[in-house]
């Protein structure tokens, strides 16, 4: 059984929540070991969408929204230091989103929903337009017949999937963190001056660590004290052959990478541990996208995967250092993408600085317990 050398801060799960906090933790002076699970695991990151999404999000919640629209603005200071520290152009792009409606009472819904959000943050709302038909014609010459309107916000944007996790992997190396491969963790043990991580593939001890484990985080956050809960939500995505540019924006449900690929998403299924995609979900899916693109009828589709989101109860973010074992940390959240600036600029300087909360306090786990009550 191997026995790594004992380490001042260890971050469990190396996706896009580990990478990005591992990025700013070595970007600040610390020297973090990432350890990360086997190929085959469940990986959250694997099947993300890219988007760096504010539209509609915080509805009944202002404080994330203000989070998430703190981290969209730190993204393009983000991208620049991520090519800096890795050579790698995660090819930003903030022009704006589109929210398409493919009938009257989607669209209605789908702005009552931004008009909500803009309420609830008063000054601080984002900017965001209702379209109809004809006035999202104008702005997207490609759409079809069936699109009836559009909600529009300034603020969207998406970045190369593939290429931000490469780079945040490339650039912690770069700048001193350390990267362990198929190195689960079966058991943490809070011991006098840190914790001891145990797994079939050895152990290590280490005076501080931080949980990203995605949907491996519930589990191990209860070893630490620490409430985080997590619900099952399966999305599944479809990926098509190159073509010609056609949207230079960015939706919820349809992009087009820099590489000319479409993507399509936005489906959810809470009633399965299946990771296999499932052939009626990807039929709506390119349905959907026909109805909204004409254009990509007859396109191949090349790929199609499926991955479990790490979703909490309320769809929140979970951030919190334990009571019980003071250094252990605990980050999990749906949008890494979004967030992984504010992840990478401001949550691992909390941790790097050991303060006693994070993100403000205002994302713990133990919100949950008071639900319950």
């Amino acid at each position: 059984m191997r026995r790594l050398p004992d380490q001042d801060i260890v971050i469990i799960g190396a996706g896009l929540v580990g990478a990005a906090l591992a990025w700013g933790l070595a970007r600040a002076g610390e020297r973090p070991l990432l350890l990360d699970g086997d190929d085959l695991s469940l990986r959250a990151s694997r099947a993300n969408f890219a988007l760096i999404w504010v539209q509609g999000k915080g509805l009944g919640a202002p404080h994330y929204a203000r989070w998430t629209m703190r981290s969209t603005r730190l993204w393009p200071e983000f991208a620049a230091a991520l090519k800096e520290t890795s050579g790698v152009d995660v090819a930003l792009k903030q022009n704006g989103g589109f929210t398409f409606a493919l009938s009257e009472a989607e669209l209605e819904r789908t702005h009552e929903d931004v008009v909500t959000v803009a309420r609830e943050l008063g000054d601080d709302a984002t900017e965001h337009t209702l379209l109809d038909h004809a006035e999202t014609a104008k702005l997207v010459p490609a759409i079809g017949r069936d699109v009836v309107g559009s909600v529009y916000s300034p603020m969207d944007g998406d970045v190369n999937s593939l290429r931000l996790l490469r780079a945040l992997h490339i650039g912690m190396i770069n700048l001193g963190a350390a990267y362990e491969p198929h190195c689960e963790i079966d058991e943490i043990t809070p011991r006098s001056g840190g914790f001891q991580l145990k797994g079939s593939w050895g152990e290590v001890f280490a005076e501080r660590i931080v949980l990203t484990a995605g949907v491996g985080n519930s589990r191990l956050a209860a070893m630490v004290g620490i409430h985080a809960p997590s619900v099952r939500s399966k999305g599944q995505i479809l990926v098509t052959e190159k073509c010609r540019p056609f949207f230079p924006y960015t939706s919820a449900t349809l992009r087009q990478a820099d590489e000319g690929g479409v993507m399509i998403g936005d489906s959810e299924e809470t009633h399965t541990d299946s990771i296999a995609t499932n052939q009626d979900i990807s039929a709506v899916l390119a349905d959907r996208a026909i109805r909204t693109f004409p254009c990509l009828n007859g396109v191949n589709v090349l790929r199609s995967w499926a991955g479990f989101r790490v979703k909490t109860p309320d769809g929140f973010p979970i951030y919190e250092q334990s009571t019980a074992h003071p250094g252990a940390y605990v980050a999990m959240c749906h949008s890494g993408v979004t967030l992984a600036a504010i992840h990478a600029l401001v949550v691992a300087g909390e941790i790097a600085t050991q303060q006693a909360v994070l993100a403000g306090n205002t994302f713990p786990g133990r919100r949950f317990h008071v639900s319950q009550n």
